[in-house]
């Protein structure tokens, strides 16, 4: 394509105070609202002083930046452009946002994460998301390290990764047919273990997907960060099951050689994966499972018996086998998971290799809101944290009420199709109007999305 007229004859004004960019934020922030961010921040934060007033509008403008594709506090400002005044009350400046953010202690951070845990229940009343958790749902839980720079973020620090970062964690709730909502964050400093705090922090999580309709069978599922008697109780006081990664120590070595040869079951992956440890493509591999009793070093109440999935594939090079691993490991290299799953050998496995979802989700979120831990402070970067989970969920809603196209999409997608909409603002006597561009490539769900928020409310 080429312009009809020369550069020169093109000439620029920012002078237009009718127009919007983000039209999309409209029924987004309507959801919001519908879910009770604004009120909830308003009950539940307890931030003194005047730096603490209007919370919720506070909060919901953070919120509404990260929709629109914040990464820090200074992008916050991109909410303060054209009628986006006469769109939203309680638009706020950047200043004023991070001055809110670093009043911030853990206490207040805690309340947050309640007040996100609680919209996050009230989105399933509200778009089809998780329509299918009170029969069965899947939890699953991992940690990653957001790296920082410089020498002002408190908690920064090299970790296991050799990266200088913080290390959160995060728990999203998902089912077999509806993309995942995030339901607990937690920041740490850089150093933490990866499973440090897991116990708390699962059955955490596992309370949040309950409240979010997850009132079903649960299944959790975690690497081996999490492999921990702690876990394992979390999981049965909240009437979930486990499928954990286990290390492989020498208790794991010996039950897996008791493995009879034929009681090994040959699966092919429908889809290559690519196996970091052999450096290529797999898609042949083989399966079988023992009976297997864990953490036997803890007294007998906090030991479980299960079944551990064991999976080999055969390597490429033998001459790679780990040292003290000896002539049973030279062929082949082994992955297991505990279990107390009852679903049959090839299903359990598979539902298990599933555990990656929640990477698709970290790395969403490390392309939006999370891209940065904006603030020297770790209790303000805490709060983001805790908001950014939100600003994805409010999105993955947003898109499940557009179209089973955006349900499933990412939030960049997401927001490029449905959020940054641009507009022009008229008023009339019976309102405002906004005038989209003619022509959208995605007007029907569009369309949709404005339709169904704009409507009359559902009733609770």
């Amino acid at each position: 394509m080429r312009l009809f007229h020369t550069p020169s004859k093109i000439r620029f004004r920012f002078d237009d105070p009718n127009l919007v960019a983000l039209a999309g934020l409209v029924p987004v922030m309507a959801l919001a609202e519908r879910c009770g961010l604004a009120k909830l921040a308003d009950r539940l934060l307890t931030v003194p002083g005047s730096v603490g007033a209007n919370a919720g509008a506070k909060v919901s403008a953070i919120v509404a930046g990260m929709v629109a594709g914040a990464d820090s506090i200074e992008d916050l400002d991109v909410l303060r452009h054209g009628a986006m005044g006469r769109l939203f009350a309680g638009v706020r400046a950047p200043s004023t946002l991070g001055t809110f953010l670093r009043a911030l202690r853990w206490g207040h951070v805690r309340q947050l994460e309640k007040v996100v845990r609680a919209v996050t229940a009230a989105l399933p009343r509200q778009a089809p998301v998780l329509s299918d958790a009170a029969t069965y749902a899947l939890v699953d839980a991992d940690s990653t390290v957001r790296r920082v720079f410089g020498y002002a973020k408190q908690g920064a620090s090299y970790g296991y990764t050799k990266v200088k970062g913080l290390h959160p964690l995060l728990a999203v709730v998902s089912t077999p047919t509806c993309a995942p909502l995030v339901v607990a964050t937690r920041l740490r400093e850089g150093r933490a273990a990866a499973g440090r705090g897991a116990g708390a922090f699962v059955a955490e999580a596992l309370s949040a997907a309950r409240a979010a309709g997850a009132t079903g069978l649960v299944l959790f599922r975690a690497d081996s960060a999490f492999y921990a008697a702690e876990v394992v109780a979390a999981c049965r006081r909240a009437g979930a099951h486990f499928s954990i990664t286990v290390r492989m120590n020498p208790a794991i070595h010996r039950a897996i050689a008791s493995i009879a040869e034929d009681a090994w079951t040959p699966i092919r992956y429908p889809n290559a994966v690519w196996d970091a440890d052999e450096g290529r493509y797999i898609s042949d591999a083989e399966i079988a499972e023992i009976g297997y009793t864990a953490f036997t070093g803890r007294r007998t109440a906090e030991q479980v018996t299960g079944r551990l999935l064991v999976r080999r594939v055969r390597r490429l090079n033998p001459a790679r086998v780990p040292q003290g691993q000896g002539e049973l490991f030279a062929v082949y290299r082994y992955h297991a998971a505990f279990t107390d799953s009852t679903l049959r050998l090839v299903e359990a496995e598979a539902t298990h290799r599933g555990h990656a979802i929640i990477e698709q989700v970290i790395a969403d979120l490390k392309n939006s809101a999370l891209a940065h831990l904006p603030s020297g402070r770790f209790t303000a970067n805490a709060a983001w944290l805790a908001l950014a989970a939100l600003a994805f969920n409010l999105t993955r809603a947003t898109g499940a009420l557009a179209s089973r196209t955006h349900a499933r999409a990412t939030t960049p997608t997401v927001r490029r199709h449905l959020v940054a909409i641009p507009a022009r603002l008229a008023r009339s006597a019976r309102g405002q109007t906004l005038h989209l561009p003619e022509g959208w490539p995605r007007h029907d769900a569009a369309t949709a999305l404005f339709d169904t928020l704009h409507a009359p409310p559902v009733a609770a």
